[in-house]
């Protein structure tokens, strides 16, 4: 069994899409599931997400239901976005991390598109899980310092976006790098051959004044 680590934010609509896809992954592949906070790495980078760039944003939600459709992933976006995920991951790290437990909140968010923010329905989210999982309180120190952490270690591994997997130390980024990634699994030299290694090494040229 290989283990592998996936990054993930629970704001982020093509996390959900490819955890729909995770069918796809060879059965000798153990997932671990790693909620990190996306502005916490966007500001270690000093980007901007795509939604924070009014056309990008248009664009990006247009590209998400396609993609949902194409793939025949059921998909609703919730009635506001971005909005503040923390108390999804935080409930996410009480939960164990659990995949059954994050696959519920992503669904509700992305599938049955509910705000987390609405305290009803949140509620419901909540009774779907049993009352002895919560050994930890979603506002609890540790849960908070182990977020931080997560999103801590994967800025200094290299991690800038989510969804990100890593395998062997190497980053394969948001959902259309699926594929790259399963024929990696399939072919672990795939980056060894000489063109991949050229670019891989490539000189900066010129830079952008900011």
């Amino acid at each position: 069994m290989k283990s592998i680590d996936w990054y993930f934010d629970f704001i982020s609509p093509f996390s959900y899409l490819q955890l729909e896809s995770f069918h796809r992954l060879p059965e000798d592949i153990e997932v671990q599931f790693k909620p990190v906070l996306l502005a916490g790495l966007l500001e270690h980078w000093g980007t901007k997400g795509p939604v924070e760039i009014p056309p990008k944003r248009r664009f990006t939600y247009r590209h998400i239901q396609w993609l949902a459709r194409h793939h025949g992933i059921p998909f609703r976006m919730p009635p506001a976005h971005p909005f503040n995920p923390l108390k999804a991951l935080r409930l996410a790290i009480a939960l164990g991390n659990r995949p059954v437990a994050v696959e519920e909140i992503f669904r509700f968010i992305w599938r049955d598109g509910q705000s987390i923010d609405d305290t009803t329905a949140w509620a419901g989210l909540i009774d779907r899980f049993d009352p002895e999982d919560f050994d930890a309180d979603v506002n609890d120190t540790e849960v908070k310092l182990a977020l931080r952490h997560h999103t801590e270690q994967a800025a200094k591994l290299g991690v800038f976006g989510v969804p990100t997997f890593i395998v062997d130390k190497e980053l394969f980024w948001g959902f259309d790098a699926t594929d790259m990634l399963l024929d990696y699994l399939k072919n672990p030299s795939l980056f060894q051959d000489p063109e991949m290694v050229r670019i891989s090494n490539l000189p900066e040229g010129v830079q952008r004044k900011v």
